[in-house]
């Protein structure tokens, strides 16, 4: 896969963040000349993310390096599993190390945790869903470890998506007045609305909202809200799902399942960088 350039000016800038004014331990111990092999191996089961992201690491620091991958992203490794091999230069290897294993060990975090909410709702008709809960300037790569884990994106940002939540309700009055402004602009997206009661459903409903939000509504409202909206518009769940509460809330018909914990929680993999 190519890298955008975004992407590449958040490498240049992760190394500039580590390496500062130079690596004073490696250029104190190792010779200028040294090469060395080395590889990256898993340290448990995951699900592999990021692995052009950490190629690019090294590419950037010396267009020398050789990375050779041994698995693509959105596969499953065993503990001991070698993901790649890196060689070369042996400074630029260390110089590379730490912001490689740093990227690829949180990707590889995001889509394990991820797959892990897909597979809950494995035979149903539920998409699982990311939110806008990331790291600040690693959404895009964020996102990107969420599809490799068989997730599924929400908008990327607040400008490419429709998403009307309680302050915007609260600021202008009203849930019909709001989809009502949100239609009258035009932008040919799809109007989605927060809803916190069954109420507020019929209301969304009735204001001809595509999509509606089912903010934190226990088990039965949410079974309540499918049965009253009927298919004419998409229903969607957020708020406190949980590994162990997402295949009884995807079994009451929801369209969508967005889960904030795929990002803001997910636990970094433990990835090392081995020398041979």
């Amino acid at each position: 896969m190519g890298i955008p350039e975004e992407f590449k000016h958040f490498i240049r800038k992760a190394i500039e963040d580590d390496l500062g004014s130079g690596d004073l331990t490696t250029e104190a111990l190792v010779p200028r000349e040294h090469t060395s092999e080395a590889e990256l191996v898993a340290k448990g089961a995951f699900v592999v993310s990021g692995l052009p992201f950490a190629e690019e690491v090294f590419k950037v620091i010396d267009r020398g390096v050789k990375f050779t991958a041994f698995v693509e992203d959105g596969f499953k490794v065993r503990k001991s599993d070698v993901i790649a091999r890196v060689s070369g230069n042996t400074t630029s290897l260390l110089k590379g190390e730490r912001v490689a294993l740093n990227i690829l060990q949180r990707l590889s975090g995001i889509a394990t945790l991820t797959n892990k909410f897909v597979m809950k709702t494995r035979g149903l008709d539920c998409k699982v869903l990311d939110t806008r809960k990331t790291t600040p300037g690693m959404r895009k790569m964020e996102k990107y470890a969420v599809r490799t884990g068989g997730g599924d994106n929400h908008r990327m940002g607040l400008y490419d998506g429709i998403l009307i939540k309680d302050n915007h309700i609260r600021a202008v009055g009203g849930i019909k007045k709001a989809v009502r402004l949100a239609k009258r602009a035009r932008t040919g997206l799809n109007i989605e609305i927060e809803a916190e009661t069954l109420a507020d459903v019929k209301e969304a409903l009735g204001a001809g909202a595509d999509i509606i939000m089912l903010d934190n509504m226990p088990l039965k409202a949410i079974r309540s809200a499918v049965r009253l909206v009927k298919g004419q518009a998409k229903l969607e769940v957020s708020g406190n799902v949980t590994l162990r509460s997402i295949r009884e809330i995807a079994e009451t018909g929801v369209d969508y399942i967005s889960v904030g914990a795929l990002t803001h929680s997910a636990p970094a993999v433990d990835i090392s960088m081995r020398f041979k």
